[in-house]
C-alpha cells in the first residue's frame, strides 16, 4: 500500500484544517509532510490523526514538518530543569527526534498545552517542538 494511501486521513485532515503550503511526497520508504498550520491546535491534531494510524508512530513511516503559524501569541514559560538543557523534540513522546535544547532558566514561548505532559514551545531563536511540561513553569 502507497503511504499516501495509508495516511490519506490524515492528508485530507491536514488540507481541510488550513495548513497553508502543504506539501507532501513519499521518499525512500517515508511520507514527508509540511507545512504551516493556523494554530497549535490544527498541529495537535494532526498529530492525533498520525497516532490513530500508527499506534505510538511505531514504524516510522512519516516525518511530519508543520510549524505553527508565528501569528500565534503565545504566554512565556520558563525551562526549570534540575541541571541541564531541556530537549524539544519533533513530537510529544521521548521517542521523538530532538530538534533542539533549551538552557535551564531560558524563557521561552508556550504555544499550546498538547497534553497534561507534552507542551508545544517556540524558543527565542524560532526553533518549534515539544517539551516535558514538568520542566517548565510560566513566567509570572
Amino acid at each position: 500500500m502507497a503511504l499516501q494511501d495509508k495516511y490519506k486521513v490524515l492528508l485530507d485532515t491536514a488540507s481541510a484544517s488550513g495548513i497553508s503550503d502543504l506539501q507532501y511526497a513519499e521518499q525512500d520508504g517515508v511520507l514527508q509532510i509540511r507545512g504551516t498550520a493556523p494554530n497549535a491546535d490544527v498541529k495537535n491534531k494532526l498529530w492525533d490523526v498520525y497516532n490513530q494510524i500508527d499506534p505510538n508512530f511505531l514504524t516510522g513511516d512519516v516525518v511530519m514538518n508543520v510549524d505553527v503559524s508565528s501569528a500565534v501569541v503565545g504566554s512565556q514559560v520558563r525551562v526549570i530543569t534540575q541541571d541541564g538543557n531541556l530537549n524539544i523534540r519533533k513530537g510529544p513522546g521521548t521517542d521523538q527526534p530532538i530538534v533542539g535544547k533549551a538552557a535551564k532558566g531560558e524563557v521561552i514561548t508556550l504555544i499550546s498545552r498538547a497534553n497534561d505532559q507534552w507542551w508545544l514551545v517556540r524558543t527565542n531563536g524560532g526553533g518549534e517542538g515539544y517539551c516535558y511540561a514538568q520542566y517548565l513553569e510560566p513566567v509570572g
